[in-house]
């Protein structure tokens, strides 16, 4: 896998898990400040599209990722 792809399936994991960790109905429900969390994750996207650079991205280069094309 690419940067750019475990991006977005380290943002979707992270997304899914704070909701089910954030949600009253949830059966894995914790604290409704979980949700803080999925917004944190919703604006570090909406910057990333906007300015081309998103840490996560240069975290993993660091970490040896492939970069994407």
């Amino acid at each position: 896998m690419t940067t750019w792809q475990l991006v977005r399936v380290i943002a979707g994991a992270f997304i899914l898990l704070s909701l089910a960790l954030g949600i009253p109905g949830s059966p894995i429900f914790h604290s409704a400040w979980w949700l803080a969390f999925t917004a944190f994750v919703g604006v570090n996207l909406l910057q990333s599209g906007l300015t081309k650079w998103c840490l996560m991205e240069t975290l993993l280069r660091k970490l040896g990722v492939r970069a994407g094309a």
